[in-house]
């Protein structure tokens, strides 16, 4: 039930720990965060306290390579543990995104005259930071909490296990289409598909064009984000979108399934990935363009069927968009953590609230 190198579920820390939402390359808010919390710079408690990141390191902000540096000495050294995410998944799959151009050598960014403020990765750093990411676990539990970036998805791990002990471990990274039913699904798509491609597919780019919904393309992107379970519980699952928008560079034709609505588990869950906000307003002005998916809840506030899932991504990931209309500190987008067991909702700016 394993690969060759690490097991894609593995044991949550034993006592207090600060669970930290996603990071995207913003060192400064990491350290800041830390703290607050009261860890130094190498990630030491003078109580003991662990840290556990929940993937999404990199991408957007100014230093993912001091991220995922820093994160990486902690591990090694018994301070913190961390899951995989998206972001990182992207990386071990070479694909470039939105972002993600500091860790390719053309950067792909840069050529486009974005994200010209992030550091790059070193050439001879690169192969360091893949092995780093190839330990990484996709979730991590105790008999009191669960941890994953995007869905706790029993059938998802239920399949990773299962594929993990009979494919080669690089196998699980990459974009394999699925089992046979949902080939054949896709398949039966493809017609109407390439036709919508053929009409729309040089437009999808251009946030400025206004595109119809484009119904075989949505579903197409749905049933292939379930095709992986790696893809499931980094990225989340898909559904056909009511209306099309503009996020990560393109135009988008599936929304995100609230699986926590669903999740029938007692075991609270903390999780990354989804993008909610502490400051409502600010959300109009930095968000991706998504629904959100948290309308009418209080940051601080449980959600889900059971009142047991929390998101702490609170949208720093957005902060380079404050950067380029030239805000500074104080920040309206935050990086987060969940203190455990307090139930303590904690940001770098120092704000504290219960968790409800």
């Amino acid at each position: 039930m394993t690969s060759r190198k690490t097991p894609y579920l593995q044991r949550l820390f034993d006592g207090p720990i600060d669970v930290v939402g996603d990071v995207h390359g913003e060192l400064d808010a990491l350290l800041s965060l830390m703290r607050v919390l009261g860890y130094d710079e190498r990630g030491e408690h003078p109580r003991g306290r662990r840290l556990v990141l929940l993937g999404d390191l990199c991408d957007r902000g100014p230093d993912s390579p001091g991220v995922l540096a820093l994160a990486r000495r902690m591990i090694e050294e018994g301070r913190a543990q961390a899951v995989l995410g998206n972001h990182e998944l992207n990386l071990l799959r070479e694909v470039p995104k939105h972002g993600n151009g500091w860790f390719f050598e053309d950067d792909h960014d840069r050529a486009r005259g974005e994200f010209a403020a992030s550091r790059r990765m070193a050439g001879d750093e690169r192969e360091g930071a893949l092995d780093f990411l190839r330990e990484l676990p996709v979730a991590l539990s105790r008999e009191d909490l669960r941890v994953v970036h995007a869905v706790w998805d029993d059938p998802s791990f239920e399949r990773l296990g299962a594929e993990l002990a009979s494919w080669p471990p690089e196998r699980i990274h990459r974009d394999d289409p699925g089992p046979p039913a949902l080939q054949a699904e896709l398949a039966s798509l493809e017609p109407a598909r390439a036709v919508e491609l053929g009409r729309y597919g040089a437009r999808l780019n251009d946030r400025d064009e206004v595109l119809p919904l484009l119904e075989a393309v949505g579903r197409s992107d749905a049933l292939w984000q379930r095709g992986n379970p790696m893809r499931v519980v980094t990225s989340g699952l898909e559904t056909l979108a009511a209306r099309p928008y503009f996020a990560g560079g393109t135009w988008r034709m599936t929304d995100r399934v609230k699986w926590w609505e669903h999740y029938e588990d007692e075991i609270p869950v903390l999780y990354g990935h989804y993008w909610r906000w502490m400051d409502p307003v600010a959300r109009g002005s930095y968000s991706k363009g998504e629904p959100d998916l948290f309308e009418g809840a209080a940051p601080n506030a449980w959600i889900g069927k059971r009142r047991n899932a929390f998101c702490t991504d609170f949208s720093v990931g957005a902060r380079y968009k404050e950067r380029e209309i030239g805000r500074t500190a104080p920040w309206r987008t935050r990086l987060a953590a969940v203190r455990w067991p307090e139930r303590e909702l904690v940001d770098d700016h120092g704000e504290r609230r219960p968790l409800e």
